[in-house]
């Protein structure tokens, strides 16, 4: 079978999801043009066209490791620049529904920095190869072609207005949850796509502060999250170091809960949660920043593969394909996932050919369903969570059976080293999720040494020295039911 070596993609979207697609393309097409509406930065800082940058981020093992393979030496730049490797569950004091987490001995890691941070280490060695060209300040307009095949995109200025026509042999859609794809795609005739949503009304409250000597490089990370044992909206919060000795603080909710919108609301509603612990932290901190919120936390799956027909030359990846709540972290790993979908498949059926795009449609719905299910699976408890699902893991379900399962899944995953190992390894992704149903994790549950309950948050004395709290002072039990 002869098969042609494209000669011009097109990819909408210069965030984590559209420079790793980038980048993989210029090894299989000839050349490669990034449409960015947003002026890219030079400087680790917050755009735009990122909206949940400002908040609290994870890059976990498994998309750490596909970054690591496609541009090797990532992770030594990230954490040169002052970037965190936490190794998970050693490294992080976490509160969950069912008591203190353990902290064993790490068996997975994630990479924790500001977004704007994380994105600009990836995004220069990416976008480095010489075919590949970056259109800044440029919006895409609509698609041509027609629902069977999508030859291009009409792009404009933004400062001028100017319009323009690329021509493409392939067209990535990257550009994230505010992808114009539905009407695009009604334009040119293609039938509705089917779409999933789990929108528990996550929102997010993040504010920068100076952490005290020490803090970022010799603390963990500390995560107080809901007791999903309470039928009521969720409140969480979490403090991460990041590079310049400063912790990132993010505060969320769910539907129905006062997300704080001001600074003299931050530390009271950190000082509420199931543990005050994050309230005790920040109290003393020199605040660098003003509080940022957002509200774009819901669930939300598009299936271009279930489509009879889907037009060649168009794929859709990232965001605009799955976009997920931001609280799990996966969101990263996921577009990581995508673009080493891309480069497999281009490596075993290097063309664009007939029934091509519909092809890696299909592999890149598969890398992303682990994500999607982990995030949706979880946020679908929720009180006043809003769904509208066809995938029959979210609907027709026994709802408290799930319930009374996942609960079971924690309290062995806070006490026991071995149901912790593999709950790890699935919530970072280096691990199906269907392993929390498999013979080793049911056994693990039933048969290993659980540790006692924990009665506060599991600090080691040099850390409480470095943050200048003593023992007594983060003893109190968290708040229960």
């Amino acid at each position: 079978m002869t098969t042609t070596r494209p000669a011009h993609a097109v990819v909408l979207g210069a965030s984590m999801a559209g420079t790793l697609a980038a980048h993989v393309l210029s090894r299989h097409v000839d050349t490669v043009t990034v449409v960015e509406r947003d002026a890219l930065p030079e400087e680790p800082l917050n755009r735009k066209g990122v909206p949940q940058g400002r908040h609290a981020h994870l890059l976990w093992s498994n998309g750490a490791r596909l970054i690591e393979q496609m541009l090797p030496g990532t992770t030594d730049r990230l954490l040169a620049a002052g970037a965190r490797r936490l190794g998970f569950p050693e490294d992080l004091v976490t509160l969950t529904g069912q008591g203190w987490q353990h902290r064993f001995p790490a068996t997975q890691f994630a990479l924790v920095a500001s977004r704007p941070l994380l994105d600009l280490t990836v995004r220069r060695q990416a976008l480095a190869p010489a075919n590949i060209t970056v259109r800044q300040r440029t919006e895409a307009v609509r698609l041509t072609g027609g629902d069977r095949l999508v030859t291009g995109v009409a792009v404009r200025d933004v400062d001028t207005g100017g319009q323009e026509t690329l021509e493409a042999d392939l067209v990535i859609d990257a550009t994230g949850r505010g992808s114009r794809l539905k009407p695009w795609l009604s334009d040119l005739g293609v039938p509705a796509l089917e779409e999933d949503v789990v929108d528990a009304g996550v929102a997010y409250a993040t504010r920068l502060f100076q952490a005290p000597p020490g803090a970022t490089t010799r603390f963990p990370a500390v995560n107080i999250a809901a007791d999903d044992r309470v039928r009521e909206p969720g409140r969480f919060g979490v403090v991460y170091p990041i590079e310049g000795g400063r912790w990132l603080a993010t505060l969320s909710c769910t539907r129905g809960a006062h997300l704080p919108t001001s600074e003299d609301e931050f530390i009271p509603f950190a000082k509420n949660l199931n543990h005050p612990i994050i309230a005790d932290l920040l109290r003393d901190a020199e605040p660098l920043t003003p509080v940022f919120g957002s509200r774009s936390g819901a669930n939300r799956r598009l299936y271009p593969e279930r489509l009879e027909q889907w037009p060649d030359g168009l794929v859709v990846i990232g965001d605009s394909l799955s976009a997920f709540n931001p609280i799990y972290g996966h969101g990263m790993s996921s577009a990581a996932r995508c673009a080493d979908t891309l480069d497999r498949e281009f490596t075993r059926t290097p063309d664009t050919g007939a029934g091509s795009a519909l092809r890696l449609q299909k592999a890149i719905g598969a890398a992303v369903d682990d994500p999607w299910i982990l995030a949706a699976t979880k946020d679908i408890d929720y009180v006043n969570c809003r769904v509208s699902a066809t995938d029959p893991r979210l609907s027709g379900i026994d709802t408290a059976q799930r319930l009374r399962f996942a609960e079971a899944i924690t309290a062995a995953s806070i006490r026991s080293p071995k149901a912790s190992e593999i709950v790890t390894e699935v919530m970072s992704l280096n691990a199906p999720q269907a392993e929390l149903g498999s013979n080793r994790f049911l056994m693990a549950m039933r048969a290993d040494e659980r540790l006692p309950d924990l009665s506060a948050p599991p600090f080691r004395p040099e850390e409480l020295d470095v943050v200048n709290l003593d023992a007594a002072t983060v003893t109190a039990e968290p708040v229960g039911p």
